[in-house]
Formats: C-alpha cells, structure tokens, sequence
C-alpha cells in the first residue's frame, strides 16, 4: 500500500466523500490550485497555506519521487503490471517541520534529486500511467478529507477534488514560465540554455494537456488568474481574498 506522510499533520487517513455535494469540513476549506508547470503554484501554494495557517499537500513532489524512485529501480513504464506492483509499496513523506520542505521517499531523501529537467518530463509520462494516478489520488483525498489543505498540481479541481471549496487556475506564458525555470536551474549550477528550458517547458504542455488520464484544464467554476507580469504578492493577495470571502459565506 502507498503511504504518504506529512509531519504537518496528524490527522487519521480516512476516506473522503469526494463524491458528494460540497460541505462545510470541519477543519476548513479545500483548496485547489492547478496550472502548468512554472506557474508558480508551489512558492504560492505554501504562502497561502502560511496565510491561512492550512497544511500544504505538495502533490507535484509526490509525483516526482515516484519518477525517481521507478528510474532508480529501473521501472518499465510501459508494463502496468510491473508499475501496479511498484506502486503497492511506496513510502513518501513530505516534511517542512524547519520551514523548508524536504521530500523522503522510501525512507532516502530526494529533495535535490527531483527537480531537474530529466524529472520534469519523466513526471509528465509517470503521471499518466493509472496505477500511479490512482495511488496518489487516494492518497491526497484522504489526507484532505477534512479541509483546512492547499493542494497544487494538474488536476487537483477537476479530478482529485472536484469538490473543493476553491479552485484556482494559475497560469503564464511559456516564455515567462521558462525564463524562471532557467533561472531557478542555474542557480542550482545545472548547465542549461533558456532557449532549450523554454522548449522543455513547452513540451511539457503539450504532454499534459494531450495525455488521455487527467490533462491539464481549467475546471469550471475556477478562478483563473495569470502570473505573468504580477509579484508573488500580489497573487497572493488576491487569493487570500477569495478564501476568506468564501470562509465568510459558509460561516
């Protein structure tokens, strides 16, 4: 069975009621934010989160360890027996006990490991493949069964939580998205061409939007918002906003 941890929290997995209609959950609101890769919608995720003194599912790194650990085990991803039964036994935990958030997956530390270009678009292809989808998916719907989360990812509001309290759709240009990726990457000494991380980020969309499980979309009743051109604050600000306003409805 996949486990998924946070040191967050303490709250007993249970199932979630994802099937039915909204209701007020007693530790707070579910929210969703989803985009494309580089939106932002991690840094925003945790700001929010801090904000709103909500826990933070990182679900974008839940995929990722999952890459790593099947390239490291040299996983077929073409056999979905072979990744059904890989994924009966995964262990993840997300830890942001110092204030930083640290990725352990089967016990080994992946942090530095699973944000490099090669990750990125393995994550993409992983992702699609239903034995990982269906392993996370339960995973997150439990830990966010009884609200007060921010989740980020792909298709948090249209899949995993498509009865979440408030959905975002963050977005920007590829050019935009690409030009922090790169920067990002060289700050990290990866060597690297912004042309080429505007292309990889490129790709990427066209990957996860094309993808028969789960592509990238907006929900509908998500509130889109562009980050092209906007601080991290004031994206933030407009998000609080919204939450708050919604907190204040339901009270």
């Amino acid at each position: 069975m996949l486990r998924l941890h946070s040191l967050h929290s303490s709250r007993c997995l249970t199932k979630s009621p994802v099937d039915k209609a909204p209701e007020v959950r007693s530790a707070g609101l579910v929210i969703a934010i989803d985009g494309p890769s580089g939106a932002g919608k991690s840094t925003v995720a945790h700001l929010l989160a801090e904000r709103l003194g909500y826990l933070q599912i990182d679900t974008g790194a839940m995929y990722r360890a999952v890459a790593y650990l099947m390239h490291q085990a040299g996983v077929d991803t073409e056999d979905r027996d072979a990744v059904e039964r890989f994924c009966r036994d995964i262990d993840i935990r997300l830890d942001r006990s110092d204030g930083f958030q640290r990725v352990f997956a089967n016990g080994q530390e992946v942090t530095g490991h699973i944000r490099t270009p090669e990750m990125s678009l393995l994550t993409s292809r992983i992702s699609a493949l239903r034995p990982v989808r269906e392993a996370m998916m339960q995973a997150q719907r439990r830990m966010g069964a009884q609200g007060g989360v921010v989740l980020e990812g792909r298709d948090i509001g249209t899949v995993v939580f498509p009865d979440a309290d408030v959905k975002f759709f963050l977005s920007a240009s590829a050019e935009e998205r690409g030009k922090r990726r790169f920067m990002e990457l060289v700050a990290k000494g990866e060597q690297v061409t912004l042309e080429n991380t505007i292309m990889a980020v490129s790709l990427r969309d066209q990957q996860d939007s094309q993808r028969d499980l789960a592509p990238l979309k907006m929900a509908e009743d998500a509130i889109a918002i562009d980050s092209s051109g906007r601080t991290i604050e004031e994206v933030l600000d407009s998000m609080v906003m919204v939450c708050r306003n919604t907190t204040h409805t339901r009270n």
